[in-house]
């Protein structure tokens, strides 16, 4: 816990930035506002900002105390093009974003990416289908949705660390777990997603590109 104030620190957020940055660059279109789902303490936010300006950054979260370490990390570190973190449940038909002050804040520089950190391993299989849901209504063609966490391959765990981190997740919750990426992916499909890219990552972690399709 950083001292004095509301901000929270998470180990592998200062492990896993600089790798993660360097994926974003290559795969983020050049502007536009990108949207985080699940930003937790903001580090990734605070970090990832100022680096890839002119885009805006707009943090998202489910959890009160997440939104108040990212707005104080916001307020530390003086970032000028990041929005003010919204409260965002992925599993809601309809997002705080696509509608009300918002979505007129996204007028001038709408949503071009959905960037998703380690979350859908921490969360119900829910979460995921409501993630896809909601980048296929707000994304327009050619948008990418990025992914980053642990994933099965072929239904097999890719390291005996990734199993003993499944095993301790789902200790902790029978509904989370690490995901078969097939079947991350064949949802995406389902939401006009197409897999573009995957990119080793480093603990065994990939990075996982999508576009959106042009079907509807």
């Amino acid at each position: 816990m950083a001292p004095q104030d509301a901000r929270q620190e998470a180990p592998a957020t200062q492990r896993n930035r600089e790798p993660i940055l360097e994926v974003l660059l290559q795969v983020l279109p050049a502007s536009g506002t990108i949207l985080e789902i699940a930003s937790g303490t903001g580090e990734h936010s605070v970090f990832f900002a100022p680096k890839l300006s002119p885009r805006q950054w707009l943090p998202t979260d489910v959890n009160p105390q997440s939104l108040a370490s990212i707005s104080a990390w916001i307020e530390h570190c003086g970032c000028d093009n990041i929005y003010t973190p919204q409260t965002l449940d992925v599993r809601e038909a309809v997002w705080p974003v696509e509608t009300g002050e918002v979505s007129e804040w996204l007028q001038s520089s709408p949503i071009a990416a959905i960037v998703n950190i380690n979350m859908i391993h921490i969360s119900p299989w829910s979460a995921c289908l409501g993630l896809m849901a909601g980048a296929n209504r707000i994304l327009k063609p050619a948008g990418v949705l990025y992914l980053y966490g642990p994933f099965k391959r072929g239904g097999e765990h890719t390291a005996p660390s990734n199993a003993a981190f499944d095993e301790y997740l789902r200790a902790q919750n029978p509904e989370w777990g690490v995901r078969n990426l097939e079947d991350v992916i064949a949802v995406a499909n389902a939401e006009n997603f197409v897999l573009k890219q995957i990119y080793q990552m480093p603990a065994n972690n990939l990075s996982v590109v999508f576009e959106r399709s042009a079907n509807e």
